[in-house]
């Protein structure tokens, strides 16, 4: 979307998925002030990739889309390299993140942006914010990590299969089934990981998909139920994973 010039990312849930898995990890150890220099530039490296990935795809108004990448990536580089400085291993995250980042080039310079490989790697993209802000927190390369990582990245899948469920695949039985299986299996993950109480946090999403799959539901209702699953999914897990 583009407000007076200014190019704004408006995919559906993108917001959620940026800001969750990032409080996630915040908050399931000590928050720093370099959580929020952190998180700006977090911010910023996304909305980089939405004009860069644009300027890609698009065969006009190339100069605008590419202007636009840049600025956001010059505010994230100089948001990221406090946090870069005081904690030298943020770094290890740069080599995922360009080789997840690859595969959504790819897919975006051969059309084919729905495809679930882009799908689960933009959501890997995401969820790494999860891991990066809990080694901000005192954290390390540990099994809570690998748990926020997973768990970000379990609920936002929900919410891809969820979305489509109700508008573009709305009329397809067989993906309304695909996305009812994949959240009941997704509160059976929490007791395979010694975390059984945490299958509470995906319970909403899983009712959610079984009551509005295939029906009609405007825009902004799913946004609701976006925002409202995603809040109760960060509260409750980070209340659980603590314990």
């Amino acid at each position: 979307m583009k407000t007076k010039g200014i190019v704004i990312p408006h995919e559906h849930g993108a917001w959620a998925m940026v800001s969750v898995p990032f409080l996630f990890g915040m908050m399931a150890g000590q928050p720093q002030w370099l959580h929020l220099p952190l998180f700006m530039g977090w911010l910023f490296l996304y909305l980089s990739s939405y004009p860069f990935l644009q300027f890609l795809k698009r065969t006009n108004n190339r100069e605008h889309w590419l202007k636009w990448g840049l600025i956001y990536g010059a505010i994230s580089l100089l948001c990221l390299i406090p946090t870069v400085i005081f904690y030298p291993s943020l770094f290890y995250f740069g080599p995922l993140l360009l080789g997840l980042l690859m595969v959504n080039i790819w897919h975006t310079k051969h059309k084919s942006e729905r495809a679930m490989l882009n799908n689960i790697c933009a959501i890997l993209i995401f969820s790494v914010g999860g891991p990066a802000a809990y080694l901000l927190s005192g954290g390390g390369w540990d099994r809570t990590m690998a748990l926020i990582m997973l768990f970000s990245f379990l609920h936002f899948m929900g919410s891809v299969f969820f979305v489509k469920s109700v508008f573009r695949e709305r009329k397809n039985l067989r993906w309304i089934n695909y996305s009812r299986i994949y959240h009941v299996v997704v509160l059976i993950i929490p007791f395979i990981v010694g975390l059984p109480w945490l299958f509470i946090a995906f319970m909403f999403s899983t009712v959610r998909s079984f009551i509005f799959a295939g029906k009609i539901v405007r825009p902004w209702k799913v946004g609701i139920i976006e925002i409202i699953g995603a809040v109760q999914f960060l509260l409750l897990s980070v209340a659980i994973i603590q314990h």
